[in-house]
């Protein structure tokens, strides 16, 4: 081989080892049940620490609701602990609505099922771990 092809194959292998390595993350597919009703739309965030749960979103995104329930994926997620958090704006007005002592009127849930007692849910309760793709099942 002369000098150019070889220097091609070495260029073309390096850019492929660094385009697999950019594709380190997992994917986080969180299936959501029993919705109230198809109305609205669902809210859903990723948190990857326990000061950012439900503070600050490392990931989120909206989703229609079909049947009672839908399916979000999050992709390229590294791998580390993470909790979720989901709630059902069912009048579509962009926040979860509550009563006048704080309480939500639309549906909400986490992870693992937490849940809080005179208070939000704890990160301890909600966190999980990604170190492979992932499915996690959220019902309301």
């Amino acid at each position: 081989m002369n000098i150019i092809t070889k220097l091609a194959v070495i260029l073309i292998l390096s850019l492929t080892t660094l385009m697999l390595n950019a594709q380190d993350g997992f994917s986080l597919t969180v299936n959501i049940e029993e919705a109230s009703s198809n109305d609205g739309k669902m809210f859903i965030a990723v948190y990857d620490s326990e000061t950012a749960f439900l503070e600050k979103t490392f990931m989120g995104t909206t989703s229609a609701i079909e049947n009672n329930r839908c399916t979000v994926t999050f992709k390229d997620i590294p791998e580390g602990i993470y909790a979720v958090s989901i709630f059902h704006d069912e009048n579509d007005n962009g926040k979860m609505d509550s009563n006048f002592i704080g309480i939500p009127k639309e549906d909400y849930g986490c992870s693992n099922g937490a849940k809080g007692f005179m208070g939000p849910p704890k990160w301890e309760d909600a966190k999980f771990e990604i170190k492979e793709n992932k499915s996690i099942t959220i019902t309301l």
